[in-house]
């Protein structure tokens, strides 16, 4: 799906990192939840309280999740799954535009 209709979003971004990583949350009618982001290069770990699908739309990035073994490389077009009440590393590459979505 390249865009998203009849949806509600908010103005104010979420902005983490000193701006290195930004989103813009998105509500649909059924109540679901995304987010729309950019990330700049560089190291994050972030803490979900919901499972989480992340869609790496382009861009490239590491991505260590809890439980798994090592790194795992992800590339534009790619999509991960995140436990919900968990934490997890990037290593972002390049600039990479992405969009989560919010399982509950």
């Amino acid at each position: 799906m390249s865009k998203f209709e009849n949806v509600t979003v908010v103005k104010a971004a979420n902005v983490y990192f000193g701006g290195n990583v930004t989103s813009r949350s998105i509500t649909f009618p059924d109540g679901s939840k995304k987010t729309l982001g950019v990330m700049l290069s560089g190291e994050y770990e972030f803490e979900t309280a919901e499972k989480e699908i992340m869609e790496i739309i382009s861009g490239e990035l590491e991505v260590q999740l809890p439980g798994a073994p090592g790194w795992r490389s992800v590339r534009g077009g790619e999509v991960f799954d995140v436990p919900s009440s968990s934490k997890f590393q990037l290593k972002v590459q390049s600039v990479t535009d992405y969009c989560c979505s919010y399982v509950q």
